[in-house]
């Protein structure tokens, strides 16, 4: 570990320690925790030393993990066993890379019909309790995952992990806008709930306001104002939305200090607005339902680092070998420690540049970009794919854009959908579908439809800038 980054999480944990909850009566200091606030504090010391372990340590240590991994669906789940057994691994045999690499991708697809066969008949009783995930994603699938309280635990140790990460001032007031949230509003019910799991566990916190993604971004940024608070977490479409309407509206959050964003792609372009506009960071969090977090942004270089004592993280490319870094990819995980619901080598139907060693010192692997769901590329008449990278800040140059979406409907033609403070003109038009096209590298047809309000989300309340309704077949 670098003598300057030794230094800042040392300085962390002092800080820290000195406001350690302690959930035992009569004892203060030095604090003496609840056993699961212990628990997430004894992963937390392994995770700041593993965390600069050399690439290589870290990769013999996820397969010595994935050997017990592998055994026990092999002796638990009907589909693991079938599917072990064709690739020639049997239990007690040595495991190694070659043998993890000739197991086949797990897809939704073969989750979603085999899911009784892939669930464990028995769990280690000491992973505790088995509760049930699930997702729908944007097709409307429901994909259902079982995860122990070991998972959960480690989501809690890898949540406190970004915390400390970003050197978050827990005293500060939150504010959480995401879907399928209840309003809370009153400052007696969000300082009782604090910030919630897992930073109530371990310190004392500020109150925690929430508001329900329904609400519409007007109400949003009202509400703001009032609250004024140090953090804001919401997804990266909502946060476009809201500096838009702040900067229409003239309004500030003078106690702001970080932002964060979950649930979708975050564009290079909202982070710079942000900045410029709230002279505020975005701290982006690359998680799933079905395997917590994947990757957490570096404080110091802003790759994102993949969360390796947790998960194997693998970016492949239509053949299924590793892409090197700086390419394109799709990607594949592999789940340590669910011993439920075994997800080993399972397609998240995401895409992610790889990214380099990073200067930060710390050995978990990076990615530089998360680019997407498959169905948010554009597909070429050729049969190629690419990724729309078109900036809404090219958009607003031309018209008064508050928010849009890209339709591929075929080959030939895309929809832009649009909402707008007023009606454009023919040149705007034209001067947008330019856009497009030299973007996508191909002249579509570009046909422009207009919605008041916001645009609609998906079921799951993510919302997609591009969407290709193009089937593969």
């Amino acid at each position: 570990m670098p003598a300057a980054l030794a230094q800042t999480a040392f300085d962390v944990k002092t800080i820290a320690t000195a406001q350690l909850r302690s959930a035992t009566a009569g004892v203060l200091w030095p604090a003496v925790p609840d056993r699961i606030a212990a628990d997430v504090l004894a992963l937390l010391y392994q995770l700041e030393q593993s965390e600069w372990f050399p690439r290589e340590l870290l990769g013999r240590r996820q397969l010595e993990q994935c050997a017990w991994l592998v055994r026990h669906a092999y002796a638990e789940s009907p589909f693991f066993r079938s599917r072990l057994a064709a690739s020639g691994i049997s239990p007690g045999q040595a495991f190694d890379e070659r043998d993890f690499k000739a197991l086949p991708i797990l897809t939704r697809a073969e989750l979603l019909a085999h899911a009784d066969e892939i669930h464990c008949a028995h769990v280690p009783r000491e992973h505790g309790e088995v509760g049930l995930a699930q997702t729908s994603g944007s097709t409307g699938q429901i994909v259902q995952v079982r995860r122990t309280s070991i998972n959960q635990l480690f989501w809690l140790a890898l949540g406190m992990r970004d915390h400390l990460w970003h050197r978050r001032d827990f005293r500060q007031t939150l504010a959480v806008v995401r879907a399928h949230t209840a309003l809370r509003d009153d400052p007696e019910e969000a300082l009782r709930a604090g910030w919630g799991a897992p930073a109530t566990l371990l310190y004392p916190t500020g109150p925690c306001f929430t508001q329900p993604l329904s609400c519409d971004v007007a109400t949003q940024a009202a509400w703001l104002v009032r609250r004024d608070p140090g953090y804001l977490l919401t997804y990266p479409t909502n946060l476009a939305a809201l500096l838009a309407h702040f900067a229409q509206a003239g309004l500030e959050l003078p106690s702001l200090k970080e932002v964060r964003t979950v649930g979708e792609t975050l564009s290079d372009d909202v982070r710079a607005r942000c900045r410029e506009q709230w002279g505020v960071r975005v701290v982006d969090n690359y998680s799933s339902q079905e395997v917590g977090a994947i990757a957490l942004e570096c404080p110091h270089s802003g790759l994102y680092h993949a969360q390796a004592e947790s998960l194997i993280v693998e970016v492949l490319d239509a053949d299924g070998n590793d892409v090197a870094e700086g390419e394109i990819g799709r990607v594949v995980v592999t789940d340590l420690h669910n011993f439920a619901t075994p997800l080993i080598r399972y397609d998240l139907r995401d895409h992610a540049e790889v990214g380099p060693a990073c200067s930060c010192g710390r050995g978990l692997p990076t990615l530089r970009r998360i680019l997407g769901r498959r169905r948010n590329m554009a597909v070429l008449p050729n049969g190629r794919r690419a990724w729309p990278l078109v900036g809404f800040a090219r958009y607003r140059e031309i018209a008064p854009v508050v928010q849009y979406q890209l339709v591929q409907h075929s080959l030939s033609e895309i929809e832009m959908r649009l909402v707008v403070t007023h009606t454009l003109n023919a040149s705007q038009e034209r001067a947008l579908s330019n856009v497009v096209t030299d973007a996508l590298g191909h002249a579509f047809e570009v046909r422009f439809s207009y919605f008041s309000g916001e645009l609609p989300r998906t079921t799951s309340g993510k919302f997609e800038e591009f969407m290709c309704l193009i089937d593969d077949a």
